[in-house]
């Protein structure tokens, strides 16, 4: 019991320091009911092996001029450096930041092909994390550990991708693979998840405690925040939004089911359909097909409209549905297909909150953030900051009081 008392001790408090920036003792034994000679034990052990720091107050501070002056702790950026890193279809983009959450450097890298075999994928990996190491003028031995989102079905626990797109093989223990070629700690989740952690650390959700973010981009994701905390269920499995059934034995998603919602308002799933469309180009890129097809209608081609105005509908399905489980306080929508606006459009969004049970409180708001894939790296780096936290608390041993 004291061990478990000394271990939530030491991660309270760091995670209290990070959260303030800056903090005077007194203040965390305030706000985080632990008694102040805990509090003084067990900052003073963080303070030695370098995990915090002082700092002296400023001479225009009336506390310097009288008695003892108050004096700070905050995070020490130094102490260690975590990368992260998101999959996307094409692209892969990685930031690298300090403990105290400074981003020093960031990378985009064009990926040669949309799927790799996993230890092709993690020998790019380590070629893009010794690229941006470059850019900050440190090396890969200089990181304490990386995280990586990626789509599919990820068990962030293990390290297991049981599914992805990005990957050619299923059921592979990837946190291992890419800890070893990288030779230290990698921690792998699923990126809509990581966008969460994001949404939670810098972004939309720091002042609610419940929220969801619903990601739209070559497939659709969901990251689900219950109390503070996010949710991903026992297998790693959970709040898989985009593959949940709205038709029995219906189109073919990516994942090998049928009737999947993703399979009905992806990008290829409205690739699939307008290469029925009388006139379709199937050599234009796949981004300039689907503006295609939505210029075609908005300017009222009957055809184009149907396929439009489905998606739709199945999307404020889809919704509702999360609302009527969830009742979250805030629904975010972000990706990087945001610039195509016919799955947020007023209607779809009008559409969910008539299929919403209905009380005398309004419903759930709904934003949009455009996030570009550095932040979705960010909060990669935002989980492995986490994750290395953790370990350096881990290796402090058991002399804290």
């Amino acid at each position: 019991m004291a061990v478990l008392q000394r271990e939530y001790g030491r991660r309270r408090l760091l995670q209290d320091i990070r959260r303030a920036g800056r903090i005077p003792r007194i203040a965390l034994a305030d706000q985080t009911g632990i008694s102040r000679a805990t509090v003084t034990t067990i900052t003073a052990e963080l303070l030695q092996h370098g995990l915090i720091e002082e700092i002296a107050p400023s001479s225009d501070d009336p506390d310097a001029r009288r008695g003892r002056p108050r004096v700070d702790l905050k995070i020490r950026g130094a102490a260690h450096l975590v990368a992260g890193g998101k999959i996307s279809n094409r692209t892969l983009s990685l930031v690298l930041m300090d403990f105290e959450g400074a981003q020093l450097a960031e990378l985009e890298v064009q990926l040669a092909s949309p799927r790799f075999a996993p230890e092709a994928m993690a020998e790019v990996l380590a070629g893009a994390i010794d690229a941006l190491a470059a850019e900050a003028g440190v090396t890969r031995g200089d990181i304490s550990g990386v995280g990586f989102g990626i789509a599919g079905i990820v068990d962030a626990t293990s390290g297991m991708v049981y599914w992805s797109p990005s990957l050619a093989e299923r059921n592979v223990e990837f946190g291992t693979i890419l800890s070893a070629r990288l030779g230290l700690p990698a921690f792998i989740d699923n990126d809509a998840n990581l966008v969460a952690v994001a949404e939670k650390t810098f972004g939309l959700g720091q002042d609610h405690s419940d929220f969801i973010v619903v990601t739209i981009e070559s497939g659709v994701g969901m990251g689900l925040v219950i109390n503070g905390e996010l949710y991903r269920g026992t297998r790693g499995c959970g709040a898989e939004f985009g593959h949940t059934k709205v038709h029995l034995d219906g189109a073919l998603c990516r994942c090998g089911q049928r009737g999947c919602l993703e399979a009905y308002v992806a990008d290829y799933a409205l690739l699939r359909e307008a290469a029925t469309m009388p006139g379709a180009d199937a050599s234009a890129s796949a981004a300039a097909r689907i503006e295609a097809l939505l210029a075609a209608a908005r300017d009222g081609d009957q055809m184009a409209r149907r396929i439009v105005e489905r998606a739709g509908r199945i999307f404020a399905l889809g919704l509702a549905n999360l609302v009527n489980i969830f009742d979250p306080g805030l629904i975010i929508l972000a990706g990087e297909q945001m610039q195509f606006d016919h799955l947020y459009a007023e209607a779809v969004i009008a559409e969910m909150r008539q299929s919403i049970v209905q009380v005398d409180k309004p419903p759930p708001e709904v934003v949009i953030h455009k996030w570009g894939n550095l932040m979705w790296a960010r909060g990669a780096a935002a989980y492995a900051l986490d994750k290395v936290s953790d370990l350096a608390l881990g290796g402090l041993g058991e002399n804290a009081a």
